[in-house]
């Protein structure tokens, strides 16, 4: 090949590397703004999810502060072993499951309805006041909450004490046996409205004309309900549904502990796996045994999402995560 050749041919490779150069400026800058809206978001992803699994050292390790942690005398699976052995392990992993698995339901349930009636109300202002209502108990904190639960329950100065069980009025503090009841109607209160919303915005994609077709064709808001969002909100339904069997050996530490005052009179139906650790820590001081509940808790939450992904899969592949 000639020397003038040679010569074109790189003219031809700099002068391409520079439009895509120049084109992979263009694209940040019309990018930026989006990258700077999710910069906090990641930044609050790698802080708290990715630079923290270093620790799952803690779990195989019996943590001696005077050599540090590296060099602290590994143990193996000791931690996890006191874990399954203690005295509550029974109570706290049923409470766990039993709770998560109905409230994974309900959830469900609740927020679908909540999502589908709000979606029929024909008043747009009346729902945009409604929607910031139910809404609201969300943003509550656990600390509050608490207060607003004691300030129905509280046996001497209860809300239902004073009216409803004013002749014989009820230690709600002191049985166990309330508790999963009261848990669940705060848990349901609490989360419903949030969970909402995210029904409540695919439904609002789904197109108009199929209801307008459905609405010529004769049928009613039930049929339309039925045969139109339903089947259209399923996809959503089970991407929401294998996120939450992800975290079903996790709990909400603030409804389990600050609500029921930490009282240890409840610990039959309030104890979870969360609500363990934290004791385990303040009482013993064992970061390891702590380390090990969480690590159990993660491991076993990946695996149930790669099982249910996958029944998932085998039966509709379109509406599978991955």
């Amino acid at each position: 090949m000639s020397p003038t050749k040679n010569k074109s041919a790189s003219e031809f490779d700099n002068v391409l590397k520079q439009q895509k150069k120049s084109a992979r400026k263009a694209r940040f800058k019309t990018d930026l703004p989006l990258y700077l809206m999710m910069a906090p978001g990641l930044i609050y992803l790698i802080a708290n999810n990715y630079i923290p699994m270093f620790g799952i050292l803690l779990a195989f390790k019996r943590i001696n502060y005077s050599v540090g942690i590296l060099k602290s005398p590994w143990v193996a699976f000791d931690n996890f072993e006191y874990l399954f052995k203690t005295k509550d392990a029974f109570i706290m992993i049923r409470n766990t499951l039993c709770y998560n698995a109905v409230w994974i339901v309900m959830d469900i349930v609740i927020a679908v309805f909540i999502a589908i009636c709000m979606n029929e109300i024909a008043q747009r202002r009346v729902a945009k006041v409604i929607q910031p209502i139910i809404c609201f108990p969300s943003m509550v904190s656990a600390v509050i909450l608490s207060f607003l639960v004691y300030a129905f329950l509280s046996q001497s100065y209860g809300y239902l004490n004073a009216t409803i069980f004013k002749d014989n009025p009820i230690a709600w503090y002191t049985t166990a046996s309330y508790w999963p009841i009261i848990l669940t109607i705060v848990h349901i209160w609490q989360s419903a409205g949030q969970s909402s919303v995210i029904y409540m915005a695919s439904i609002g994609g789904i197109d108009k004309g199929l209801y307008e077709s459905a609405r010529i064709d004769g049928a009613t808001k039930r049929e339309q309900i039925k045969y139109i969002t339903l089947p259209l909100l399923k996809p959503m339904i089970i991407m929401l549904l294998l996120l939450s069997i992800g975290r079903i050996f996790n709990s909400d530490f603030g409804l389990f502990y600050q609500v029921p005052l930490g009282n240890g009179m409840l610990y039959e139906t309030t104890q979870t796996i969360d609500t363990f650790v934290y004791r385990a820590l303040i009482q013993s001081n064992n970061v390891g045994q702590s380390s090990a509940a969480s690590v159990f808790q993660a491991v076993i939450g990946f695996v149930l999402v790669l099982l249910s992904n996958a029944l998932v899969r085998k039966i509709n592949p379109e509406n599978s995560l991955f």
